[in-house]
C-alpha cells in the first residue's frame, strides 16, 4: 500500500517547525536558542542549563565539538583525543595502508603518542565565534540579480572572511540561512595536524557493510579516535615530530550507565544539507533526473572499481575510500527516491503551491510582493535543462579521473594566482594554498593509473551520448585527434596517449607545475594539462551559468521561505548548511510497516547471529569467543541483559553528522551518531516523527571493544568514564 501523508508537505513542513510541536524536528542554530526551544528540552529530561549548552565566549560542551571536514568528532580527553566513526577516518585508514599494514582490515592502536600516525588531509576545527553579517552582505547586492549578484555577495563574504582572518590564526567562513535571507560570519580554530589513536578492524567497525548500510535493525562498532596536535606554542601547525596534542577548554565524559527507552537524547555536530524548504521544481529536478543518473553512474563505477579490486590487493586498498563514498552516496540517493514514492512528496509540493497560489490571490498586497516567486522558480530549472548533462559529466569525470582533477586544478590555480586576491575565484586564494597542494599531494595514497584509465573511458563514452546542444567540444575534440575506426578505438587510443606523456602521475611534478607561471603552464607540453586547458573554457561558462542561477535563486527562495510563513505562521529552523546545529529527542524504536516493530537497541548476540563468516559479517573469533564465555564486565545492558551495540532515537539530523556524540541530559557521551534508518533517507525533504530515526553506536560498546577486545587500556585510562 501506498504511504501517504496526511497533512500537506509545506503544511508539515510549518507545523514540525513551529513550536511548540514535534521537539524531535529541527537542526537548531546555538545562537538562536528561545525559552520555549529550552523548556520542551527540559520537559524532555535535560539536566543542564543554556549556557552549559553554549556561550559565545566557549564555557560550554560545543566547545567539545569539532568539524572533521566531512564529519563530525568530539573531543573525549584533555589531551586532544577525538571521538568520531569508524567510516569518517577510512579514508585516513587507506591513506595510511599498505598490503603488509592494512589497517582498514586489522585495525590500528597507538599506546602511546609516539605511535599515532597522521591522517594527511584531514583537519580538526573547533568554533570560537559566531557573527550576523546579514546587513553587510545583503546591502553589498542590494537591487542587482543574475550573475550580478552572485559575483556582489561572493566579493562581499571574501572581504569580511579576509578581514577577519587577517593577523589571526583562525579559519572562517560565511553561510547563509535561509536561502539567502541570512548571513553568518563563523570564526574556527583549525588543528591541521591530525593523528589516527585507534579504529577497530573492519570486521566491527563496518561490520555488516554496504547490506547493512542506512539499515536497522543495526550490528556495527562504527568509531575511532583521533587526536589534534598543535605547535609547541599552541598555534595551528601542519604535522610536526615537536608537535604536542591540542588541550580543549572543554572535553566531554563518556557515559557507561547507558539509557533506557524514552530518554532523552541530544546531537550537536555539523549537519550537512537538507532541503526542507524547496519547491516542487527543486524536488522535480532530483526526482526525474538527477538522483536516479548518480544511481545509475555510481552503480558502474563501483562495478569498476569491484573489478580492479578483485584483481589486485593493493589496487582494493587504493580504491576503497572512493568506493566506501560512492556505495554510501548509492544507497542515499536509491532511499531518497523511495521516500519521495511513499509519500508522493512531488505531487503533494504541487498541490500544496496550488493553495498557496490561491491564498497570494486573495491579498493584493501579498499577490504583488510574492505573485512571482513560484513561476521565476520554474524559468529556472526550465533553464538548467538546457546545460545539466554537460555539466554533470564535466563535473564528475574531474571527480572520478584524478589525474584530470590534477591538471583542471593546476591550470585553474596557474591563473587565479595572477589576480589580486579578493579578484580570484574562492578556494584559490592565498589562505587555499596549503588545501591545495595537499590535495594534489594525497592524490597519490588513492592514484592507480589503470583505474583512473577505465574512469576516464568511462566518461568519455558517456560523453558521445549527449545531444548536439550539450556536446563537450574538448571532449570530442580529443577523440577526433586520436585516430581509430570506432568511437571505443578512439576512446582507448585517446586515454593512451594522454597517460603515457603526462608526468603528472607523480607528487614531485605535480608540485613543480603548481609554481609555475601561467606562460609556464599555457606552454606546457603534458598531455593532461594541455587537456585540462581545453576544457577550461567550457567549465567556465558552466561555472557561469550555475552563478547566474544561484544568484537568481538567492533573490527568489528567501522571498519563497518568507511566504510561507506569513502564510502559515511559526517559528522555522534553517536548512543544514554544515554550520553547528543541535537536535534532541529521545530514545525510541519505530514501526516501518504494518505488523512489524523494531526496538529500540541492538546486542552483541545480534552481532553473532549476523556472523557468516563471510564479509561482510565476519565477526572475529576473539569477539565470538568473548560473547560465548560472556565476560561482559560493567558493560551490560540490563534491558538486554547483553553487551549493547547501536540504538535509535528520533534526533533529526542528516551527512555531516557522522561522528557526532549523542548525550544524554547531563551532557555525557552515550555514543556516536553515525547513520539514518533507511525509512529516514528522505527526510532531507521531509521529516516524519513516526519513521525518521538515528543510529547510534552505544558508548559501552565503544568501551567494551577498547577494553575487552582491544586490551587498550591507556586509551581507557585516558578517557573521563561516568
Amino acid at each position: 500500500m501506498r504511504f501517504k501523508v496526511g497533512l500537506s508537505v509545506l503544511a508539515v513542513f510549518v507545523l514540525l517547525a513551529t513550536l511548540p510541536a514535534f521537539a524531535e524536528e529541527g537542526m537548531w542554530q546555538l545562537d538562536k536558542f528561545n525559552d520555549d526551544l529550552f523548556k520542551q528540552m527540559k520537559d524532555l529530561g535535560l539536566e543542564l542549563s543554556q549556557g552549559e549548552i553554549y556561550t559565545p565566549s566557549g564555557e560550554g560542551i560545543a566547545s567539545a565539538i569539532v568539524n572533521l571536514g566531512g564529519g563530525t568528532g568530539s573531543f573525549v580527553s584533555d589531551k586532544g583525543l577525538i571521538l568520531t566513526n569508524h567510516h569518517v577516518a577510512f579514508t585516513a585508514l587507506q591513506r595510511a595502508s599498505s598490503t603488509e599494514s592494512n589497517f582498514i582490515e586489522d585495525g590500528f592502536y597507538a599506546d602511546s603518542y609516539e605511535k599515532e600516525i597522521k591522517a594527511p588531509g584531514y583537519r580538526a576545527s573547533i568554533l570560537i565565534s559566531i557573527e550576523d553579517v546579514s546587513d553587510e552582505i545583503l546591502d553589498a547586492a542590494k537591487g542587482l540579480k543574475g550573475i550580478e549578484r552572485y559575483e556582489a555577495l561572493e566579493k562581499k563574504t571574501k572581504e569580511i572572511v579576509k578581514n577577519a582572518e587577517e593577523g589571526k590564526d583562525v579559519k572562517c567562513r560565511v553561510s547563509s540561512f535561509y536561502g539567502g535571507m541570512q548571513y553568518k560570519l563563523f570564526t574556527y580554530f583549525t588543528m591541521k595536524d591530525v593523528r589516527i589513536v585507534y579504529a577497530p578492524p573492519k570486521s566491527i567497525g563496518n561490520y555488516g557493510g554496504d547490506i547493512d548500510n542506512w539499515m536497522w535493525p543495526r550490528h556495527t562498532g562504527d568509531f575511532s579516535f583521533f587526536r589534534a596536535y598543535v605547535a609547541p606554542d599552541g598555534s595551528s601547525a601542519e604535522y610536526a615530530e615537536e608537535n604536542v596534542p591540542f588541550e580543549p577548554d572543554v572535553h566531554l565524559a563518556v557515559s557507561s550507565k547507558g539509557y533506557k527507552n524514552g530518554d532523552y537524547t541530544m546531537i550537536i555536530g555539523f549537519p550537512g544539507r537538507t532541503m526542507r524548504y524547496r519547491s516542487s521544481y527543486s524536488v522535480g529536478y532530483n526526482q526525474n533526473w538527477s538522483y536516479p543518473l548518480r544511481i545509475k553512474v555510481f552503480g558502474e563505477i563501483i562495478d569498476m572499481f569491484k573489478k580492479a579490486a578483485e584483481e589486485n590487493p593493493a589496487v582494493a586498498i587504493k580504491v576503497a575510500s572512493f568506493d566506501q563514498m560512492l556505495n554510501n552516496a548509492m544507497k542515499n540517493y536509491e532511499g531518497m527516491l523511495e521516500g519521495f514514492n511513499k509519500a508522493g512528496l512531488y505531487e503533494l509540493k504541487i498541490e500544496e503551491e496550488k493553495e498557496f497560489t490561491k491564498w497570494l490571490g486573495s491579498k493584493k498586497k501579498t499577490q504583488k510582493k510574492y505573485g512571482d516567486v513560484l513561476p521565476s522558480i520554474e524559468s529556472l530549472y526550465k533553464e538548467q535543462e538546457t546545460y545539466r548533462e554537460k555539466g554533470f559529466i564535466m563535473g564528475f569525470s574531474s571527480f572520478g579521473c584524478q589525474m584530470l582533477r590534477a591538471a583542471n586544478t593546476l591550470v585553474r590555480w596557474s591563473e587565479e594566482k595572477t589576480k589580486e586576491d579578493l579578484d580570484r575565484d574562492p578556494g584559490y586564494m592565498e589562505r587555499d594554498t596549503t588545501r591545495l597542494k595537499m590535495g594534489l599531494r594525497t592524490i597519490q595514497m588513492s592514484y592507480d593509473e589503470n583505474v583512473d584509465k577505465e574512469a576516464l573511458k568511462y566518461f568519455l563514452r558517456k560523453s558521445q551520448k549527449l545531444s548536439e546542444e550539450q556536446r563537450i567540444l574538448a571532449f570530442d575534440s580529443l577523440l577526433a585527434a586520436s585516430g581509430g575506426s570506432d568511437v571505443e578505438n578512439r576512446i582507448d587510443n585517446a586515454v593512451e596517449k594522454l597517460y603515457a606523456a603526462t608526468a603528472l602521475g607523480t607528487v614531485e611534478e605535480r608540485m613543480r607545475v603548481f609554481a609555475l607561471s601561467r606562460e609556464e603552464v599555457l606552454g606546457s607540453e603534458d598531455t593532461f594539462i594541455k587537456f585540462a586547458l581545453s576544457l577550461d573554457p567550457e567549465m567556465r561558462d558552466i561555472e557561469k551559468r550555475g552563478k547566474e542561477f544561484a544568484g537568481e535563486i538567492s533573490v527568489i527562495r528567501p522571498k519563497l521561505i518568507e511566504a510561507y510563513r506569513k502564510w502559515k505562521g511559526g517559528e522555522l529552523y534553517p536548512d543544514a548548511n554544515s554550520t553547528i546545529r543541535l537536535t534532541f529527542g529521545t530514545v525510541k524504536g519505530y514501526s516501518p510497516a504494518d505488523a512489524i516493530r523494531y526496538c529500540y537497541i541492538t546486542s552483541l548476540g545480534g552481532v553473532v547471529e549476523k556472523h557468516t563468516g563471510e564479509e561482510p559479517f565476519d565477526c572475529p573469533d576473539k569477539l565470538r569467543e568473548i560473547e560465548n564465555a560472556g565476560d561482559f564486565g560493567s558493560y551490560r545492558d540490563e534491558f538486554l541483559r547483553d553487551i549493547p551495540v547501536d540504538f535509535l532515537s528520533t534526533c533529526d539530523i542528516t551527512g555531516g553528522n557522522s561522528g557526532s556524540p549523542i548525550m544524554n541530559g547531563k551532557g555525557e557521551v552515550i555514543g556516536a551518531a553515525f547513520d539514518g534508518n533507511y525509512e529516514s533517507i528522505s527526510a532531507d525533504y521531509l521529516f516524519n516523527e513516526s519513521l525518521t530515526r538515528c543510529i547510534s553506536v552505544d558508548s559501552r560498546y565503544i568501551l567494551f571493544i577498547l577494553d575487552k577486545y582491544s586490551g587498550a587500556k591507556k586509551l581507557l585510562d585516558e578517557l573521563t568514564v561516568h
